[in-house]
């Protein structure tokens, strides 16, 4: 049995063959896929946050029509409330129907267009 002395060992030390980076985590390809799929992700926030916007934005439209129909409701039920209802139906009819009393006389600018 031969030895070999400690300083022999120590001076050939063997370097580790570095590993070959040709699996698919190293490529290219995998780098494209993950920076495509970002953007991707980014974009479509970008497009979210738009469209929320604009939704909310409808919302506050629509609540305001509400807010209206709300108010128009209201008289209505107060005008039924107040057993007056003849003198909404006649109100109705002169203003938003067109109709006329019997004697009463019209009279229409036909001069403009």
């Amino acid at each position: 049995m031969k030895q070999v002395p400690a300083e022999n060992n120590n001076n050939k030390k063997k370097k580790k063959p570095t590993p070959d980076k040709k699996g698919l985590f190293n490529s290219l390809l995998f780098k494209l896929l993950a920076a495509s799929v970002i953007v991707g992700c980014v974009a479509l926030f970008i497009t979210t946050e738009a469209d929320c916007s604009s939704k909310e934005a409808e919302l506050a439209a629509i609540q305001a029509q509400i807010d209206i129909y709300k108010m128009e409701n209201a008289e209505l039920q107060r005008t039924l409330d107040s057993d007056d209802l003849s003198a909404y139906m006649e109100r109705i009819a002169l203003e938003e129907r067109g109709y006329a009393y019997p004697d009463e006389r019209r009279f229409y600018d036909t001069s403009r267009d």
